[in-house]
């Protein structure tokens, strides 16, 4: 199994390690590697971990998440596979592609989070998409501690050479600053 991981250590935009989590620590802090495809409000902002009216997270390496504000706030990695030493052959057997991310809000001001990932051809053409719902966080209602949400792409035919991956979100009471949700772990991986 590889996995490429947004991996803050090393400086690179996704690094291919082995075995999946190995490298889901210390993830933020390298918001120069995203491409900022919406930067509403006041901006992106990487933050220390748990944040003010936050909470701590399951995994006590991750120490920062990047921030969302009043406006929405979106970014994306698009990931070249063959740059990263997949071959055709590899990738055209179609293996399984994991896509992991973890978000969070606010005990004080509700937010929402969305996320899309696409599989792209040569041409980058989308192949296969996942993207689900947006999610609404109310913290008069919902529990609005860490939660993961995991997806698994298969079946996507012959041909897949790029992944793009992008997530984020804002608050819902339009309030200056960082009071939208919060993004960590993010994580693409091929089971080969």
């Amino acid at each position: 199994k590889y996995e490429m991981v947004e991996n803050g250590n090393t400086g690179k935009k996704w690094e291919k390690v082995h075995l999946v989590i190995e490298t889901m620590h210390s993830l933020a802090g390298q918001l120069e590697f995203w491409e900022l495809t919406e930067n509403g409000g006041s901006e992106w902002k990487v933050e220390d971990m748990p944040g003010d009216c936050g909470f701590e997270f399951c995994n006590d390496q991750v120490t920062k998440y990047f921030a969302t504000s009043y406006e929405l706030c979106l970014k994306r990695q698009d990931i070249d596979l063959l740059s990263e030493g997949y071959s055709e052959e590899q990738l055209d057997d179609q293996p399984p592609v994991i896509v992991e991310d973890w978000y969070c809000g606010r005990t004080d001001c509700g937010c929402t989070y969305q996320m899309t990932v696409s599989l792209m051809d040569g041409a980058h053409e989308v192949m296969q998409e996942f993207k689900p719902e947006p999610v609404y966080l109310d913290p008069d209602t919902d529990d609005c501690s860490w939660k993961q949400i995991s997806h698994t792409l298969t079946d996507y035919g012959p041909g897949l050479r790029f992944i793009s991956f992008e997530h984020g979100g804002q608050d819902t009471k339009f309030w200056d600053g960082w009071y939208g949700v919060r993004v960590t772990g993010s994580s693409v991986s091929l089971d080969i």
